[in-house]
């Protein structure tokens, strides 16, 4: 397919070389981690290591239970914790929102962080004790939440926090990250250079959740996937220069500004290195995407698992970004692979592409 640029890591990041060597040597190695034998003892102290070497990598001091992916774990914290009520954040992802419909939802404010005197007011009312779901950084925008205070606010009422780190990457440390306030996180190997198919749920105390049976300490049934399990471990160990992204990203923040475009959420205190949301005006969301693709740029239009629909983003909405806007709105996320010379190529096919689409505009400010 030629020279293809891929800046839609959110939605999947390829998988590393070493995690990809990890994933063929398991299978090669494959025995039932349940069977007693030499083998089966074998495939269970591999999937021991790796759970120890991820919990480690995150600095995280619980339970770390292996699902198929951040979803399932999202829907084993929202409908068996030891709640008598949930609250969810207005932007959180669609796994959330589909895992509880019926949650209570908190709104956000214009950055798009949490409104936390409304989470106060929620709790007051909730049925106590409730878990409250709110994403580390938001799978569209980047924003990241105050979890620290969002913590605090969420004990105090004697409830439990979940929060969403799929898109976290280890290493990242601005002071305010989920493993040091939350009761529950889920994560997921693909998004960080690992396989599909394979996540885990983080927790810091078993009895807070309900048991099912089964494998994972008796809290998720079925066949442990060991293979997954190590390559998720050494996608991990595969370093990201997150400060290099973070870089990256605020210097396309100011080019995409500087060419007439506007940065979604910028005015948020804290943003993940690895996000960012720009609007063209006046050229719809969907013909950038194709006119990307044509030029061999990968981006996505919102959550990737929404996209394909192409329904108007709820995160953007409860920003206050009117629906108009917000489809003009595309999604830009960064790799181990993208450098300054990839933001260079992107922001010059942005320029062709609203000089050639974007309507006219008069003097005062009005179309033509």
């Amino acid at each position: 397919m030629g020279d293809r640029l891929n800046l839609d890591h959110a939605a999947t990041t390829p998988m590393v070389p070493a995690a990809f060597r990890a994933l063929t040597d398991g299978f090669a190695h494959w025995a039932n981690p349940s069977s007693p034998h030499a083998e089966g003892r074998a495939a269970r102290a591999a999937i021991e290591g790796a759970r120890t070497r991820i919990n480690a990598a995150y600095g995280w001091a619980g339970e770390c239970l292996f699902t198929s992916g951040a979803s399932e774990a999202i829907a084993i914290a929202c409908t068996r914790a030891q709640v008598a009520s949930v609250l969810v954040s207005a932007t959180e992802h669609e796994a959330v929102l589909r895992a509880v419909p019926d949650a209570d939802r908190l709104p956000v404010l214009a950055d798009g962080t949490i409104d936390c005197a409304a989470l106060e007011a929620a709790l007051a009312r909730a049925v106590a004790p409730a878990l409250v779901a709110v994403q580390w950084g938001n799978n569209e925008t980047g924003v990241l939440q105050p979890l620290a205070e969002v913590a605090r606010i969420v004990h105090a009422a004697g409830g439990l926090l979940l929060a969403d780190a799929a898109q976290m990457p280890v290493g990242w440390d601005d002071g305010d990250l989920p493993q040091d306030h939350a009761d529950f996180i889920s994560i997921s190997a693909h998004k960080r250079g690992g396989p599909i198919g394979v996540g885990a749920l983080l927790v810091r105390d078993l009895a807070t959740l309900l048991p099912s049976g089964g494998q994972e300490r008796g809290y998720r049934g079925g066949t442990e996937n060991m293979p997954g399990a190590v390559a998720f471990q050494a996608a991990l160990d595969s370093p990201e220069d997150l400060v290099y992204m973070a870089d990256l990203r605020q210097r396309l923040d100011q080019l995409i500004a500087e060419a007439g475009g506007e940065p979604i959420a910028v005015a948020a205190e804290r943003r993940t290195p690895l996000i960012g949301a720009y609007r063209m005006p006046g050229v719809a969301a969907a013909t950038q995407l194709i006119r990307f693709d044509l030029a061999g740029i990968a981006v996505s239009a919102g959550a990737a698992c929404s996209s394909g629909s192409m329904r108007p983003s709820h995160v953007l909405a409860q920003m206050g970004i009117d629906a108009a806007a917000a489809g003009e709105v595309i999604r830009v996320s960064f790799g181990r692979e993208i450098g300054a010379d990839d933001i260079g190529r992107f922001v010059n096919t942005w320029r062709e592409i609203a000089g050639q689409l974007r309507p006219p505009v008069a003097e005062a400010g009005h179309r033509l």
